[in-house]
């Protein structure tokens, strides 16, 4: 008697779910990603073990690397009042755009004088742009007038003591980490933050 062949049947699968789970999913974190916002002076921080987490207001950071300084501070509204306060003291005048686009920046190092030049580049030519950073000499500390008008404008703006957080290449001088340690001392801030890299835990 003849065997009868069973016809097979195709096996493909359908993959359409699939493909709109995955494009979903890659929407998802595409949105909810935060990007790093390019630094002026990238720096190679120290490694440590602690996961501390800066807060994203109330903050001033000094990045300390090549022998300079940058200076940046958290919020818009309280980095148009530090301007305003800098400019009182050195007499320039900033136009409302020019305080605009300051309160957009991230960290800059120069000083005072050639600050219109850099509020003026887009952020691309800005970051790329030689900055020889903030004057932080004993006849032109601009530096230590900037961190006490950020800390006034932090005040009157949100009634509260911004934190301050140093943010040094590991590989720079002690003499320029003392030199803003001075200033900061100077100013009665003995409470600060180091900003490290965190590596994994030694077992």
């Amino acid at each position: 008697m003849a065997k009868i062949k069973m016809k097979k049947k195709s096996t493909s699968t359908d993959m359409t779910a699939m493909c709109d789970v995955a494009f979903l999913l890659l929407t998802f974190f595409i949105l909810t990603a935060t990007s790093k916002l390019p630094e002026a002076l990238p720096v190679d921080t120290p490694s440590s073990t602690e996961q501390t987490k800066l807060p994203d207001s109330d903050l001033v950071t000094l990045t300390v690397g090549d022998d300079k300084v940058f200076f940046d501070l958290k919020g818009k509204d309280v980095r148009v009042k530090a301007l305003e306060l800098m400019g009182e003291k050195y007499g320039i005048e900033f136009t409302d755009k020019e305080k605009f686009d300051f309160s957009l920046m991230t960290d800059f190092g120069v000083p005072i004088a050639n600050l219109k030049q850099i509020i003026a580049m887009k952020s691309a030519d800005r970051v790329k742009a030689k900055q020889p950073g903030v004057p932080m000499d004993s006849l032109n500390n601009q530096l230590k007038d900037w961190v006490l008008n950020a800390r006034e404008a932090n005040v009157e703006i949100n009634k509260k003591e911004p934190k301050v957080a140093i943010k040094g290449d590991s590989k720079e001088e002690y003499q320029v980490i003392k030199k803003v340690l001075d200033i900061m001392q100077d100013q009665n801030v003995n409470s600060f933050s180091l900003v490290t890299g965190l590596r994994g835990k030694d077992f």
